[in-house]
């Protein structure tokens, strides 16, 4: 079942409601706007939409719209009654470099046609207690999801759009260790980073210092042409 954030998204992007749940070559869209874009929102994981998408942009511009919750605050309600019970902002804040750990399974970015929105917001997340049938293992149920506001939208075609959410100064060979101190993110997430890179033919491996790999950048001639 589709979260509130899921609809509120989905409403941002197509006011029409007439223009949502649309079928287009047997597969199940979100929305189509006024510029005949598949609009497709994608909460959950971005690999669960790979071969829909890849196969949506053989002959169709689609956006698909990712949500990371930038701020969220934690609602916890009587699981009968429906009161509130406390409410709290969680630690937690995902930032764009996020992105890395769907890329890594999702595969078809770039791609001609592709445009990835990443959408930064506020969420409010409304938890229930668990149950006596529920697992002894969940410590809540999430009733739902919903959209407080959008703090911004990174729009991305080419690879090296998404070198841009890096914001990363590296020299002009590095490892993974220099990519993750220069973007501020983790080693693993810096190399998640560079995997994908790889694969994109933005980044080329070039040698080794240590057991670590050195990348360099791939010039923009010699890449493929993988997005438009």
């Amino acid at each position: 079942m589709a979260t509130s954030l899921h609809q509120q998204l989905k409403q941002q992007y197509v006011a029409d409601t007439a223009s949502h749940e649309v079928t287009v070559e047997g597969y199940r869209i979100d929305a189509v706007d006024r510029r005949g874009r598949l609009i497709e929102v994608q909460c959950a994981s971005l690999a669960a939409i790979r071969d829909k998408i890849r196969r949506l942009v053989e002959n169709y511009r689609v956006v698909v719209v990712k949500p990371l919750a930038a701020r969220k605050q934690i609602v916890t309600l009587n699981a009968v009654s429906g009161e509130q019970l406390s409410a709290r902002y969680s630690p937690t804040r995902q930032r764009a470099t996020q992105i890395f750990q769907e890329l890594v399974h999702f595969g078809v970015f770039p791609s001609p046609g592709l445009q990835l929105d990443i959408v930064l917001t506020e969420q409010q997340e409304l938890r229930v207690p668990p149950t006596a049938r529920s697992s002894w293992k969940k410590k809540y149920s999430v009733r739902d999801r919903l959209l407080v506001r959008v703090e911004e939208t990174i729009s991305l075609k080419t690879a090296a759009d998404l070198w841009k959410v890096l914001g990363a100064d590296v020299p002009p060979v590095f490892t993974t260790e220099d990519l993750a101190e220069a973007g501020g993110i983790p080693r693993w997430l810096a190399q998640k980073a560079a995997w994908c890179f790889r694969r994109m033919e933005f980044l080329a491996v070039c040698g080794k210092r240590g057991n670590a790999l050195e990348y360099r950048m791939v010039e923009p001639t010699k890449r493929k042409r993988r997005a438009g």
